[in-house]
């Protein structure tokens, strides 16, 4: 599969939970981003090609508010290294240029240095 991330992909010091909106169960944590997209690890596979309803916690140091909610396409879902685990790739969508804002701050709070 040819790489077509255009932005770096950040992966975090620590992970944070995402749920899904509608139900609140825990979908899993997320271990990278960029304003386009994100990693998330779970313990089942994800279903690709569906749209998502999501909600991330957010830590009071990252921004002014407890969540962030938005909308994301499972792209591909593969087996972890850890063979209990599964890496799932969203496409973000319809992000607000306020949202934007926090996932940079998220990425450059958060994300590990070059």
């Amino acid at each position: 599969m040819a790489e077509r991330r255009k932005l770096k992909r950040r992966h975090l010091v620590y992970y944070l939970r995402v749920f899904e909106r509608n139900t609140g169960k825990v979908l899993g944590n997320l271990v990278d981003i960029t304003p386009e997209g994100i990693m998330i690890m779970s313990e089942s596979p994800v279903e690709t090609g569906e749209v998502f309803q999501l909600r991330m916690e957010l830590q009071t140091e990252l921004d002014d508010k407890e969540y962030l909610n938005f909308d994301a396409r499972s792209v591909w879902c593969k087996k972890d290294v850890n063979a209990d685990l599964y890496d799932t790739g969203f496409q973000l969508l319809n992000v607000t240029h306020k949202d934007f804002r926090s996932i940079e701050t998220i990425i450059d709070i958060l994300g590990f240095r070059d």
